[in-house]
C-alpha cells in the first residue's frame, strides 16, 4: 500500500520585472482556440435619487447601456486585447441576444468566430444594474442544459479542424451546456492528436471530465469541491492542487486566488513544485471578470511558448490590474509594461506606518495570514520564499537607513515594506500584530526581538534555513 504523497516543494523565486518585459511582448505572438460557453453581459448604468412609491426599492434613472461578450467570450475579448489571434467555437440561441453577441464577437480584431445556433435555446444573458459604481441587481436569462447531441458533434468536428491552426486549446466551461457530457474528453483527444496543448477553466467539482489537460485553472472554492480537501491556507491550497494534479494526470495546476494572486503547482519525477505569486493589487475595486483575464494571459503565454513560472507571474499581475478596474475589464500590453516599469512596483509596496496598518487590517478581514520579516540582505530571495510558505501576505520591515527597499519590493513574495525608527522594529510589530514572525538565525540577535509579543496575541514564530541548506535539500 502506498504511503501519503510528499508535500509539494517550494519553487525558486519568481521572475523579476526585468525578465518579464520581453515575455509581455511575446503574448501577442500566440494563436489560441477557445471553446466554451458564450454569454452576453449587459450593463445598465444610471442614478438613484429616490425610492419607489410602489415598493421600498430604489428607482434607477438610466443614463446608458453597454453590451459586452461574457463567459468564454470574455476570454476571447481579453486575448484580443493582448493582440493574440483567436478562433472561437461556441453556441448561441436563435434570439436577439444571440445575434447581438455574434456581432460583438465578430467585430473584434483577430477573431475567427464559429458561433453555432441552436433553435429554441435562449442565449445566456446577464444584465447588471449599476448606480454610482454600486451594483444594485443582476438579472440572468439562460438555459442550463446540454446542447443538442448533433450540435455537440458538429462543434467537436469544427474545433478539431481549428486546433491544427492554433497553438493552444482553451476549454472555458461555465456549465451552461456547451461542454457537457463527454465533449471535453473528445476535444482534449482532438488537441492531443494535433500535438496541441490544452488549458481548462473548469466549473463544478468533477474535474475528471478534463483528465489529461496540460494546465487546469480552478479557483479556490472549485479546488476545494473537486478534492474535498481544506484550502484555508497557502500550504493547504498547494497540497490540494498537487492531489488534483495527480488524480487526473494534469500537467500543472494554477489556482486562481483573486486579489491574492495565483498558486502554481507543477509536476516532475521527483514530485510537485509550488510557487505562490501575488497579484500586487493596489486596491480592490471590482472582482468581476478577473478570472477570465488570468485564463487569457495563461493561454497566450502557453501559445507563445513561455515557461510556466513566467506565465503564472504574468497571470497574477493580470489579476491585480483587472481587479483594480470597474466592470468587466481587460488587461493590455501597455498596462503590463507600466506595472513592470522599474520602481513602479516598489512605489506601490512602500508604505507609511499608518498605511501599513490599514493594509494589514484589510488583509486580516479578508482572512489572510500576515507574516512579518525584518530586513533582507543578500539572501533576501530565499528568506522571502521561505516566509511566504508560512503566510498569505508578507510585510518586510526595514530600518529607516536601510537602502534595500527597491530591490526587495521587486521580489514577487513581498507584499508590503514598512520602515521603522530606532534599533528594533518592536513598535511596528505592535502596530501590525502579524500572525507569523519570521526570524533569520543568521542575523541574530538583531532579528530576535518580538517573539514574546507575537506569542502573547497567539501568533507563531518561524526560523528560516540558510540558502546553502535549501540548495542542498
Amino acid at each position: 500500500m502506498h504511503g501519503p504523497a510528499p508535500a509539494p516543494r517550494p519553487g525558486p523565486p519568481g521572475p523579476l520585472p526585468a525578465a518579464l518585459f520581453d515575455a509581455v511582448r511575446q503574448l501577442k505572438r500566440g494563436t489560441v482556440l477557445v471553446v466554451g460557453d458564450a454569454m452576453l453581459d449587459r450593463y445598465v448604468y444610471g442614478r438613484v435619487e429616490r425610492v419607489s412609491p410602489e415598493a421600498p426599492v430604489p428607482v434607477l434613472t438610466v443614463d446608458r447601456e453597454v453590451a459586452l461578450p461574457g463567459g468564454a467570450g470574455n476570454v476571447v475579448r481579453n486575448l484580443t486585447a493582448l493582440g493574440a489571434a483567436v478562433a472561437f467555437v461556441s453556441v448561441v440561441g436563435d434570439d436577439q441576444a444571440g445575434s447581438d453577441l455574434t456581432g460583438l464577437i465578430g467585430g473584434q480584431p483577430g477573431v475567427e468566430p464559429w458561433l453555432l445556433v441552436q433553435g429554441g435555446r435562449a442565449t445566456t444573458t446577464k444584465t447588471r444594474f449599476v448606480a454610482t459604481g454600486q451594483h444594485l441587481l443582476r438579472a440572468d436569462q439562460e438555459v442550463v442544459a446540454p446542447i443538442h447531441q448533433r450540435l455537440a458533434d458538429r462543434l467537436v468536428r469544427i474545433a478539431g479542424d481549428a486546433v491544427a491552426a492554433t497553438a493552444v486549446m482553451v476549454l472555458s466551461d461555465y456549465r451552461k451546456g456547451v461542454l457537457a457530457g463527454d465533449t471535453p474528453a473528445r476535444l482534449i483527444a482532438a488537441a492531443r492528436a494535433a500535438g496541441r496543448r490544452v488549458l481548462v477553466d473548469p466549473k463544478g467539482g468533477n474535474h475528471a471530465r478534463y483528465a489529461g489537460a496540460d494546465l487546469i485553472m480552478p479557483d479556490v472554492p472549485e479546488l476545494a469541491e473537486a478534492t474535498g480537501l481544506p484550502t484555508g491556507t497557502e500550504a493547504e491550497i498547494a497540497a490540494a492542487a498537487a492531489a488534483l494534479r495527480r488524480a487526473h494526470g494534469f500537467g500543472a495546476v494554477m489556482v486562481v486566488r483573486g486579489e491574492q494572486g495565483v498558486t502554481l503547482v507543477t509536476g516532475a519525477a521527483e514530485g510537485e513544485t509550488v510557487q505562490h505569486l501575488p497579484s500586487d493589487i493596489a486596491e480592490l475595486v471590482d472582482p468581476a471578470g478577473a478570472a477570465d483575464a488570468v485564463v487569457a494571459v495563461a493561454a497566450a503565454g502557453l501559445a507563445a511558448g513561455l515557461p510556466l513560472p513566467v506565465i503564472a507571474r504574468l497571470a497574477a499581475l493580470a489579476a491585480g490590474i483587472v481587479l483594480g478596474k470597474t466592470g468587466i475589464a481587460v488587461v493590455r500590453e501597455d498596462e503590463f509594461l507600466e506595472m513592470l516599469t522599474p520602481g513602479r512596483i516598489a512605489s506601490r509596496k512602500l508604505a507609511t506606518r499608518s498605511e501599513a496598518a490599514e493594509r494589514v487590517e484589510r488583509w486580516r478581514r479578508a482572512g489572510c495570514r500576515v507574516g512579518f520579516l525584518v530586513g533582507g540582505g543578500e539572501d533576501a530571495p530565499h528568506l522571502v520564499a521561505q516566509a511566504r510558505d508560512w503566510c498569505d501576505r508578507l510585510v518586510v520591515a526595514l530600518a529607516d537607513a536601510d537602502p534595500s527597499a527597491a530591490p526587495l519590493a521587486e521580489l514577487p513574495g513581498v507584499d508590503l515594506i514598512a520602515r521603522f525608527g530606532g534599533e528594533t522594529p518592536l513598535e511596528l510589530l505592535r502596530l501590525l500584530r502579524p500572525d507569523v514572525l519570521v526570524q533569520d538565525p543568521a542575523r541574530l540577535p538583531f532579528s530576535m526581538p518580538g517573539i514574546d509579543l507575537v506569542q502573547e496575541w497567539g501568533g507563531t514564530v518561524r526560523n528560516t534555513a540558510p540558502a546553502e541548506a535549501i540548495e542542498a535539500a
